[in-house]
């Protein structure tokens, strides 16, 4: 970074660390004790959307790595589309895998990224439920290598549960990198793995 940047208050972009995401193990051991909130076995990478030969090869590579897996049951990754047109690359899991499946969607993200689809690549997601039917979905944001709670109301329509991301970020913060700008805090309406 240089004097004009600093100047003009350009910051330079933070790095993405993928091994963060082997944080959350540990971090849903908190989140069940603080708010009663288990893995649901379901997770997600989310990226603008690719075509062409280069990502087909790539998703190739993600299944084929994925399918040797002995643990696995049903299809390694499953590719879908939301109706915003991004794409998510879905693994499932047992819920008391959270381990494995965060090991699935690194092995995801650095796929896409060491084929050159980093710059794609907008988010990670684990999802969880408690025994009210609350979901909640912890969210790594690939370009800020950080964390955020997003909790859509059972009830339907496009609302959150507010309170309760900021209880679930409370809980969370001495686990997880957690994103501090609130405004980050996108909403993943639909998402697959929620």
């Amino acid at each position: 970074m240089g004097l004009l940047d600093i100047l003009l208050g350009r910051t330079k972009p933070v790095a993405p660390d993928l091994d963060r995401l082997f944080a959350l193990p540990s971090a849903a051991i908190t989140l069940e004790a603080a708010a009663g909130f288990r893995p649901t076995g379901q997770g997600a990478v989310c990226f603008a959307s690719v075509e062409g030969a280069a990502f087909e090869q790539t998703h190739r590579e993600v299944q084929a790595l994925l399918d040797a897996d002995a643990d696995r049951t049903g299809p390694p990754v499953e590719l879908r589309t939301d109706s915003y047109g991004y794409s998510w690359l879905v693994s499932s899991r047992e819920p008391d895998q959270l381990p494995q499946l965060v090991n699935d969607l690194h092995a995801v993200n650095s796929s896409m990224e060491v084929n050159g689809f980093g710059p794609q690549l907008l988010c990670s997601l684990v999802g969880f439920t408690d025994d009210r039917g609350r979901r909640l979905a912890l969210v790594y944001l690939y370009k800020r290598g950080t964390f955020y709670p997003f909790a859509p109301l059972a009830s339907g329509g496009e609302h959150r549960d507010s309170p309760l991301e900021l209880q679930v970020k409370a809980a969370l913060t001495g686990d997880l990198r957690i994103e501090q700008d609130l405004g980050r805090w996108f909403p993943v309406w639909g998402a697959p793995g929620l």
